[in-house]
């Protein structure tokens, strides 16, 4: 890009007044209109807050050196700006805009930042911990669309933590994957596997988000549950989890993870189940059926809300890829 050749307004005497606008304008030469848009926004609200708050210096340097500080405790295994996104509600809200999910389906959650991409895959009725302390327990699982048909072949990734609630990566001497998998849904949308009865946790708060977790008088725990993440062709990418019932931290998550629908009970295995997948008669069995949504359908879905929602805020837009960008007609 030859930036002699781009035409600027003349950027002088800036002040608390004018600033804004005039980021603004020189942001706006990007060729990208969703870009100029989001950034459009970005710089409204991100100067408002300055002026809001009156933010001091030594409060922008602080804050400035908590990001650092979030990007140097980061590593492939601990993603501690997914863990901020987490505790300050942005990561829940983000899911809730971009994959919208009618009533009959399954509700998303939180990613958390423990997800890995090294998940061995795991037949129909294997184990995916090694952790010999843990409460044995057997999750049956099917997935289906919203009117009750089976989907086949839809790639499951699971992972929950050990006995201790430390997942296999924060662990010192890791050698290979566990308390992880990934599964595929089979003719019938069933898979099933062996685990550990998850126990509650706290995220890690050693670092930057721990020390603002301490700051503002909150708890770094989450309650006990498995994760889930569907991919298939064609269908909504659902990131879930389900939360045991009556758990201490059911409703004071950490990161805001937990709803009604994604709570659920374990169940004694009867003399069928304990049977039909070889487990010991009594043994703790978690069933759960999710129900998956069309990409079309949740496009749909996010197109009306996102018009209706912008409407309300006064915003004339208009949908690009999906998404909004200004509506200069």
């Amino acid at each position: 890009m030859d930036f002699s050749k781009i035409k600027v307004p003349p950027m002088k005497d800036l002040n608390i007044d004018n600033i804004t606008e005039n980021t603004i304008i020189i942001n706006s030469q990007c060729p990208n209109p969703r870009m100029t848009y989001v950034m459009e926004r970005l710089v409204t609200h991100l100067h408002d807050f300055a002026r809001e708050t009156r933010l001091s210096t030594t409060e922008w340097m602080a804050a400035l050196n908590f990001l650092v500080g979030v990007g140097q405790i980061s590593s492939d295994v601990r993603h501690e700006f997914i863990l901020l996104s987490d505790i300050l509600g942005l990561s829940l809200l983000v899911d809730a805009i971009d994959h919208p999910k009618p009533p009959s389906s399954t509700e998303g959650s939180v990613l958390g930042p423990f997800h890995t991409h090294d998940a061995e895959a795991l037949p129909n009725g294997e184990s995916m911990t090694s952790d010999p302390e843990g409460e044995p327990c057997i999750v049956l699982c099917s997935v289906h669309d919203v009117s009750g048909n089976p989907i086949q072949d839809v790639k499951i990734d699971i992972w929950e933590t050990d006995s201790t609630g430390h997942y296999d990566v924060q662990l010192p001497n890791r050698e290979r994957p566990d308390g992880r998998c990934w599964m595929t849904s089979d003719e019938k949308g069933e898979f099933w596997f062996k685990a550990i009865v998850p126990v509650s946790y706290p995220i890690p708060h050693d670092g930057p988000v721990g020390k603002l977790l301490k700051l503002l008088g909150r708890h770094p725990w989450r309650p006990a549950h498995l994760h889930f993440m569907f991919e298939k062709e064609g269908w909504d990418h659902l990131i879930t989890a389900l939360y045991i019932r009556n758990d201490p931290y059911e409703t004071s998550d950490a990161v805001f993870g937990v709803k009604q629908s994604l709570i659920v009970d374990f169940s004694p295995a009867d003399s069928a189940t304990a049977e039909k997948y070889a487990v010991p008669l009594g043994s703790k069995v978690l069933r759960h059926d999710f129900v998956l949504v069309s990409d079309r359908e949740t496009e749909k879905l996010r197109d009306e809300n996102a018009l209706t929602a912008l409407k309300k805020l006064g915003r004339k837009v208009k949908l690009l890829d999906h998404l909004p960008v200004p509506d200069l007609d």
